[in-house]
């Protein structure tokens, strides 16, 4: 008699029930991941364990009929990583993005995570993951302002004010608690106006709508780029002041004197190693292929022998696990650089998942009574 396998199905309201919005919660669980990043306690997929996802592309004239064609930010992708620690626990993020979504009432990407039993393989859950996907975003420049932010900042930048910044911003918030004045440039100013009257109701700041990214970034401690990668930021060196923060979650570049004269961490230069490597065997030039990257113009002053190798750059994890110090005084710049990693998606939906369970939340799905072969 073979074994009866089920497993938890969590949809959106279920999701938001158990916490999947609690930002706080999710840079504490962040951290821990970290950590074990740190110490090495987790895999993700390709032949070095550390590649952000495989990707499913369309060809820009398709050749039969009903296959789709390419367009900005068209494609498929499955994130896979295992991650140790108390999660011990495998999982997936599967999404497919089109850009034209908003247009049919849906979000542009539409995910979904499923975790699996480490050792027997089976399904434990499935569950919509949009927001898991949105607040694990948010939550990693929430760690990084924990390890690299200069005590007691007051002025907050954020370049791009949709909702990937909001997620950052709350991120940002968790221990950023000084923080009085935010300024917030978007090409729209609208959004800019909308977002900063939701930050003065939630968190009590003042805002100011600013004219230009230099305004925005001139005066700020901490800066949350979360702009399009379609539409990259450019920012001047000049603009940047000593102790502050500079975090791309979206695309961005600053002049290559800034990188030369600041200290740069990532999230895992593992990971971005592996962007590089993939730049390198592509078939279009490396230059083109760094500008689709949110680190490409490092890669570029790294190739050039600027800078030293990833190898010899900090990670984020390296600073949480206390293998290295992060900030060591108050005039450091500092940049920060992140692209998501499929580990943030497995251990903020297993906390999730592992609520839901404990507040009764969710359907039991069975797979199978007893598997047919086995």
């Amino acid at each position: 008699m073979g074994k009866r396998t089920e497993f938890l199905y969590l949809n959106e309201e279920e999701m938001i029930q158990a916490g999947v919005l609690d930002s706080e919660l999710c840079v504490d669980v962040l951290d821990e991941m970290f950590q074990l990043i740190g110490k090495g306690d987790y895999i993700m997929g390709g032949p070095k364990h550390n590649e952000h996802g495989i990707k499913i592309g369309f060809p820009d004239e398709p050749a039969f009929d009903g296959m789709p064609a390419n367009g900005p930010d068209r494609r498929f992708m499955a994130m896979v990583a295992y991650l140790g620690g108390r999660f011990k626990v495998a999982g997936e993020k599967w999404y497919g993005s089109n850009i034209i979504n908003p247009s049919r009432g849906l979000p542009r990407s539409v995910l979904m995570v499923m975790l699996n039993d480490v050792d027997t393989c089976e399904p434990i859950c499935l569950c919509s993951a949009n927001l898991v996907s949105a607040v694990r975003t948010g939550s990693v420049p929430g760690v990084a302002v924990r390890y690299l932010a200069r005590k007691g900042a007051e002025v907050c930048g954020l370049v791009g004010a949709g909702p990937v910044q909001k997620a950052c911003f709350q991120g940002v918030m968790v221990d950023a608690k000084d923080i009085k004045t935010i300024y917030i440039y978007d090409i729209n100013p609208e959004a800019s106006e909308k977002f900063g009257q939701w930050a003065k109701e939630k968190y009590g700041v003042d805002y100011v709508v600013a004219a230009t990214t230099e305004e925005a970034v001139a005066n700020s401690d901490i800066i949350s780029v979360a702009a399009s990668r379609l539409r990259p930021v450019e920012i001047k060196d000049a603009w940047l002041k000593k102790g502050s923060l500079i975090m791309f979650t979206g695309a961005g570049v600053i002049e290559p004197s800034y990188y030369l004269n600041s200290k740069i961490y990532y999230d895992n230069t593992k990971m971005h190693e592996a962007y590089m490597d993939d730049a390198r065997r592509g078939e279009g030039s490396v230059a083109d292929a760094y500008k689709g990257m949110i680190g490409g113009p490092i890669f570029a002053l790294i190739d050039e022998g600027k800078l030293p190798p990833l190898c010899e750059q900090p990670s984020l994890g390296d600073v949480a696990c206390g293998k290295i110090v992060g900030r060591e005084n108050d005039d450091d710049r500092i940049c920060f650089i992140t692209s998501g990693m499929p580990t943030e998606d497995v251990a903020w939906a297993y906390e999730i998942y592992t609520r839901a369970k404990e507040m009764g939340l969710g359907t039991s799905l069975k797979l199978w009574d007893s598997p047919h072969w086995s």
